[in-house]
C-alpha cells in the first residue's frame, strides 16, 4: 500500500497499539530503549560484559585487539544482527539461547577467539542476563527520555509559576469559594510535587542479579572451586553500574522493578491531578488557550479551543498508572524458585513507560499554549466577598472576641453579601479602630497571605532541581 507523501507508512496506519501508531514519534526514544531489538542488544552486552569477566577471573588472558573486538560488538549490533539472532530463536523458541548460539558463531568466525566459544554463557541462566538487560535498559531510558521530558514540563510550569506568582486567584475548597491564592502558588505546589516525585524516581537503585540457575552458583562452584563466585558476581554486576542482590532464586526478585513502577505510578498521579486542574482552570476562564493555525477544535461549532492536550495526557497517564499498578504487583510475585509469568508483563513495560512519557510531553505542550486571565481571574474574586469571612474572624478572635466565628457564620454562611455589609459588621462588632482600619483596607486580591512567597519557594525548588539534572551537571 502507497500513499501521498507525507502519509503515515502503513506499518503505522495499522498498528495495533497508537504508541507504534498515531504517537509513534512521540515515544520513538523509547525503542532504543523497550524495543524487541533493544532488549537482544542489550543481551549481547550482558553476556559480552560477562565473557570478558568470566575469563579474567579464571586467568584466560585476552589480548588488546581481542578486547578490543569484543568490546566493539554491542555497538556494531543492529538490524541485521538482531533479524540474525531472531532466525536462530525460531529454531530454538528460546530468546538468550538464540543470543548464545548467536555469540558462539561470531567468535567461532574469530581467528583467534574460537578458542573461547566454550566460555560464552558458560554457568549463566536465562534470567541472568534477562535481569541484566533490564536494569540496564530501564535506567537509560529513565536517564536519556523520561527525566529530559519531565525537565522540559517543570521548565515551562517554572515560567507560568513565575509570571503569576502575585497573580491573585479565587480558590475552591469542597469545589466552594474559599480563601484566595495566587496563580503561581498554585502551579508552585504542582512544582514541589514533580520535583519530589521526579527525585524519588532518580532515587530508586536500579538492581540486578548473577548467581546461576536457582541463586546458588551450583554449577559454576563445582567446575571452579577455586573461585569465590558471591565476590565475582557482586564485582561484575557493580561494573555495570547496578546494585548487586546477592541472596536470590533463579531471579532477581523485581522489587527493583516494582519500585520503580511505584514511583513512576506517583509521578503519573501527579500530573494527572495537575491536568484535572488546569481543565478546570481553562473552564472557568481563569486560564486561555492560545489558538493553533489550522486546527479544529470541534467539527461542529468553529469557535472551540477545546483543553485536548490536557485530556490526551489525562487518558495517557490513567493507562500508564494501571500498567505499573500490574507490573508492581505482579513481578515480585513468582512461584517457588521461578514460574515464566514476570516475562509478558517485563516485555511491556515500555508500553507502560510510554504512556507516561506521552502524559508528560501532552501536558507540557498544553502548558505552552496557557496563559492567565486577569480580568477573569479578578472578576470571580470580586463575586465572593465572602471570602473574607475568615480573616476577619481570626483577626477579631486575636483581639478576643471569642464568638467571632459564629457571628461571621451567621452573617455569611448560604448568603450573597457585598463588602459593604462586611463592613457594617465591623462597625457592630466593636472592634478596635486600628483593627477596623486594617480589615476595611482588605479586599479579596490582597488577601491572599504569603502566597507570592510560598510560589518563590517552589520556583527555587524546580531551579535547584534543574540545574542538578542539566547535561554536565
Amino acid at each position: 500500500m502507497s500513499g501521498a507523501p507525507g502519509a503515515l507508512p502503513a506499518a503505522e496506519l495499522f498498528a495495533l497499539s497508537p504508541l507504534d501508531g498515531r504517537y509513534r514519534q512521540l515515544v520513538a526514544p523509547l525503542r532504543a530503549c523497550f524495543s524487541e531489538a533493544a532488549l537482544i542488544q542489550a543481551r549481547v552486552a550482558v553476556e559480552v560484559a560477562y565473557l570478558e569477566a568470566l575469563l579474567g577471573a579464571l586467568g584466560e588472558t585476552l589480548s588488546p585487539a581481542e578486547q578490543a573486538w569484543l568490546a566493539a560488538l554491542p555497538g556494531q549490533f543492529g538490524e541485521a544482527e538482531a533479524a540474525a539472532v531472531k532466525a536462530i530463536e525460531r529454531e530454538t523458541n528460546h530468546d538468550v539461547k538464540a543470543v548464545e548460539l548467536y555469540l558462539r558463531q561470531r567468535l567461532e568466525a574469530h581467528p583467534t577467539l574460537r578458542a573461547r566459544v566454550g566460555w560464552v554463557h558458560l554457568g549463566l541462566t536465562s534470567e541472568d542476563v534477562n535481569n541484566l538487560a533490564w536494569a540496564l535498559l530501564t535506567r537509560r531510558a529513565l536517564l536519556e527520555v523520561i527525566q529530559p521530558a519531565l525537565r522540559d514540563l517543570v521548565a515551562s510550569l517554572r515560567e507560568l509559576a513565575c509570571t503569576t506568582a502575585a497573580l491573585p486567584m479565587l480558590a475552591r475548597t469542597h469545589g466552594q469559594p474559599a480563601t484566595p491564592t495566587t496563580l503561581g502558588k498554585e502551579f508552585g505546589v504542582f512544582l514541589g510535587r514533580l520535583v519530589r516525585a521526579a527525585r524519588a524516581l532518580a532515587a530508586v537503585p536500579a538492581t540486578a542479579k548473577l548467581a546461576g540457575a536457582t541463586g546458588t552458583f551450583g554449577a559454576v562452584a563445582v567446575a571452579y572451586p577455586a573461585v569465590d563466585w558471591p565476590a565475582f558476581s557482586d564485582a561484575f554486576v557493580r561494573s555495570l553500574g547496578l546494585t548487586p542482590v546477592p541472596v536470590v532464586t533463579q531471579i532477581e526478585p523485581h522489587d527493583g522493578l516494582a519500585a520503580w513502577f511505584d514511583a513512576a505510578k506517583r509521578l503519573a498521579s501527579v500530573l494527572l491531578d495537575l491536568d484535572q486542574d488546569l481543565w478546570r482552570y481553562v473552564s472557568d476562564g481563569w486560564l486561555v488557550q492560545r489558538a493553533v493555525a489550522g486546527e479544529t477544535g470541534s467539527s461542529a461549532m468553529p469557535h472551540k479551543v477545546n483543553p485536548i492536550d490536557f485530556e490526551n495526557s489525562e487518558g495517557n497517564l490513567g493507562l500508564a498508572i494501571a500498567l505499573f499498578e500490574h507490573g508492581a504487583r505482579k513481578l515480585p510475585v513468582s512461584r517457588l524458585q521461578r514460574d515464566l509469568s514476570d516475562s509478558t508483563v517485563q516485555r511491556a513495560m515500555g508500553v507502560a513507560w510510554g504512556h507516561l512519557l506521552l502524559g508528560v510531553r501532552m501536558t507540557q505542550r498544553g502548558l505552552s499554549k496557557l496563559a492567565p486571565a486577569p480580568e477573569a481571574l479578578a472578576a470571580a474574586l470580586q463575586a465572593h466577598p465572602e471570602v473574607l469571612a475568615e480573616a476577619y474572624q481570626v483577626a477579631l478572635r486575636a483581639e478576643g472576641q471569642a464568638e467571632a466565628y459564629e457571628a461571621l457564620k451567621d452573617l455569611t454562611r448560604g448568603s450573597r453579601i457585598t463588602l459593604a455589609d462586611l463592613h457594617e459588621f465591623l462597625v457592630r462588632s466593636g472592634a478596635s479602630p486600628a483593627l477596623q482600619e486594617r480589615l476595611r483596607a482588605l479586599t479579596p486580591d490582597t488577601f491572599v497571605g504569603e502566597a507570592p512567597r510560598l510560589a518563590a519557594l517552589a520556583i527555587a525548588e524546580a531551579e535547584a532541581w534543574l540545574a542538578e539534572t542539566a547535561v554536565g551537571a
